[in-house]
């Protein structure tokens, strides 16, 4: 019995594949099999992730491993995370380096596969030395949000101006602002502020807009770029006011620039 039982897991699993899928949730599972015991199915499925045919990346929520992935025996989570936020009923985006990867910043691979979602916390995940990481915003801003395809499907990716503005807001969970100001290096050719729209500045915070001009400007050297930025903060009556550069930093004795009312209490040093 368990042996048909397994066999009949395992080619629906097969099906649903060569449909085209490689995620699979616990409930379709029992709905596919309604007359079977649930305890049974389980053991089913315990059996194909000893064999490395899937694994659960979340709790009731499977990912069934294609071949070219099958000595890993872990898929990359940009091939199951739209499915996996549909799961779990939640708005998203891909965020931060995961991010400026799809713009070609690849300087430094991240080592976590970042996330933005709406609040309500969600738990890191760690599955086979892959992290997920979620970073919670009040609202994702729809409208700076951009569909990339994968070899799965579409997923939610920050736009580039959205990304470099998350990478200076959340400069402590990716290294620092010197890897911050490397991956901006990267991403700068694909910024456009020229034609940003007004959600931006209503949605970033007004410090991380100042530091992120003042990091392309002053630091970086991409002057014309950041004077785009400034004629749109301009434009949309975005107030400046001093902050720091580095958060959680003494102040005392650092310059400020005039230009971005930046406090300066952090040096930039970037890898070439």
């Amino acid at each position: 019995m368990q042996t048909e039982q397994k066999y009949k897991v395992r080619n629906w699993i097969d099906d649903i594949q060569r449909r085209g899928r490689i995620t699979f949730a616990l409930k379709e599972l029992y709905n596919q099999f309604p007359l079977n015991n649930k305890v049974a199915l389980k053991n089913a499925l315990n059996r194909l992730v000893l064999k490395g045919r899937i694994y659960s990346v979340w709790q009731g929520f499977y990912a069934i491993i294609p071949i070219e992935y099958s000595v890993k025996g872990i898929v990359p989570p940009v091939l199951y995370i739209d499915n996996l936020m549909k799961y779990l009923n939640r708005p998203y985006y891909i965020s931060l380096l995961s991010a400026s990867v799809f713009y070609g910043a690849t300087h430094q691979q991240p080592q976590e596969f970042c996330i933005v979602t709406t609040s309500g916390s969600l738990r890191s995940s760690i599955k086979k030395g892959i992290k997920i990481n979620f970073t919670n915003k009040k609202e994702i801003p729809i409208g700076l949000i951009v569909k990339k395809k994968t070899k799965t499907g579409y997923v939610n990716v920050s736009c580039p101006e959205l990304t470099a503005a998350d990478l200076v807001q959340y400069e402590r969970e990716v290294g620092g602002l010197n890897r911050v100001s490397t991956i901006l290096n990267e991403l700068a050719n694909k910024i456009k502020f020229k034609n940003i729209p007004k959600l931006f500045f209503e949605h970033v915070p007004a410090p991380v807009i100042y530091r992120s001009g003042y990091l392309l400007d002053i630091e970086l050297g991409y002057n014309t770029l950041a004077n785009e930025l400034l004629q749109k903060m301009k434009e949309f009556g975005c107030p400046m006011r001093k902050t720091p550069l580095k958060n959680r930093k003494s102040t005392f004795g650092c310059i400020t620039n005039k230009k971005w009312k930046v406090i300066v209490n952090e040096q930039i040093e970037i890898d070439e």
